[in-house]
């Protein structure tokens, strides 16, 4: 078992993974392979600039996953609206995706807390440390 990248900042240790979920905007169906491939170039770019890591991107033509290792100084719907108004501006132009409409992506999104040891066993962990 590898040792996990912990990100070491000047007063923290962190390791923080969100899964975000996207939604086309009425859940219209453009988003073929061609287009989700080049979404997850757009992601990971928007991720070396913003220092957080995109593991993992899929999906299927109406929505897409993504699994992200992010720093303490983001908030999740500050990673949501970069990756959603980067993406949505390249796809937009490249793939003409959106001429009668301005937004690619629904306003909603999905985003679930992920990663490390399951919650019982973390709750069993922290009722366990007054018992040395």
């Amino acid at each position: 078992m590898s040792t996990p990248n912990y990100r070491k900042g000047r007063h923290s240790v962190t390791l923080l993974y969100v899964h975000l979920v996207f939604v086309v905007k009425d859940r219209r169906g453009v988003l073929t392979e061609d287009v989700r491939n080049r979404c997850s170039e757009v992601f990971k770019e928007v991720g070396t600039k913003m220092n957080f890591r995109v593991i993992e991107v899929n999906g299927e033509k109406d929505h897409i996953h993504l699994l992200i290792e992010y720093p303490p100084k983001y908030s999740i719907s500050k990673l949501v609206n970069h990756l959603k108004g980067v993406s949505s501006r390249y796809l937009r132009k490249e793939y003409d995706l959106t001429p009668h409409q301005e937004h690619l992506w629904s306003p909603s999104y999905f985003a679930v807390s992920c990663g490390g040891a399951p919650i019982e066993k973390i709750k069993e962990y922290i009722e366990n440390q007054d018992n040395k």
